[in-house]
């Protein structure tokens, strides 16, 4: 079995090199921006004639929220363009799909738990250049899967806990909106279960029929915090003393507008992959040291 991984670079890209040892059957191909470039058609197709991949992992993305909102090509070229040419040399190829998207899609008003099915109502150009890769991708191809994730942290790339612990170096006291409701989902558990996906596609579809298989899912950690807990307990694992205040997001604007709720509804792909998830705050204490 071949899988393809587009970003190879980022967070989820290092994360699946970092757990591709557990699984031997599964040959990998990793592909940078440099190797791979997404906007590009032909490039795509080169790279997929080349290894005929049964699964293409597209873990790259334009997802610099707040510079996407002064760079709007950019962030469609990688996030829409891109999504839509992975799907197109996926159908050639007949090769499976897994395109990863975000919270982003919803505009936070909600209350209760993202589901699938909820309407999507992206508040800025990093959430609407997302939802429409997602829609780019649902008209050209059946055999896709879009899993929707949240809060992504882990000790690869740029994230907020890395972010915490390098102000934590520089600062005394540090201030964090505590208004801001989501998930911490920890990159290796979502590369985990992506894998989960890959290795049990077939028994799962015979199971389910690919009418009801293909589709979107919601995957992070279980439970809820704001940035502020998250934060808390970051520096707690690490036993950094710290002076951590809670703000409003009112005091610290952006230039994007971020969801005050995010949280992700789990149900469909429990159910569906037979999966228990970490709690959020487990899995940071289990993925401290990887």
């Amino acid at each position: 079995m071949v899988v393809l991984v587009t970003g190879s670079s980022g967070q989820l890209g290092q994360s699946l090199q970092f757990i591709a040892p557990n699984y031997p059957q599964i040959d990998f191909v990793f592909c940078d921006s440099k190797t791979l470039d997404i906007t590009s058609l032909e490039n795509c197709e080169t790279i997929f004639s080349n290894y005929k991949p049964d699964f293409c992992i597209n873990a790259a993305a334009y997802t610099a929220v707040d510079k996407a909102e002064n760079e709007p090509e950019k962030a469609f070229a990688t996030n829409v363009t891109g999504a839509k040419n992975l799907a197109e040399v996926s159908k050639k190829f007949d090769t499976i799909l897994l395109h990863i998207s975000t919270d982003f899609v919803f505009d936070g008003n909600k209350k209760t738990p993202y589901l699938e099915q909820d309407l999507p109502n992206p508040t800025g150009v990093y959430g609407q250049t997302k939802l429409d890769g997602e829609k780019a991708i649902q008209q050209v191809l059946e055999k896709h899967f879009i899993i929707r994730t949240s809060w992504v942290y882990s000790q690869f790339g740029n994230n907020f806990m890395k972010t915490m612990l390098r102000l934590a170096s520089e600062k005394d006291t540090i201030s964090v909106v505590n208004d801001q409701i989501g998930s911490p989902t920890n990159a290796v558990d979502l590369a985990e279960i992506v894998i989960k996906l890959v290795t049990e596609h077939s028994k799962l579809s015979r199971s389910f029929g690919t009418e009801h298989f293909y589709g979107i899912y919601n995957f992070s950690n279980e439970g809820q915090c704001s940035w502020y807990d998250f934060a808390k307990k970051i520096f707690e694992i690490n036993n950094i003393s710290i002076n951590l205040l809670p703000i409003p997001t009112s005091s610290f604007p952006t230039p994007a507008k971020r969801p005050s709720f995010s949280v992700l509804d789990k149900t469909k792909i429990k159910k569906v992959f037979g999966i228990e998830i970490n709690n959020w705050d487990n899995s940071i204490e289990i993925h401290k040291d990887n």
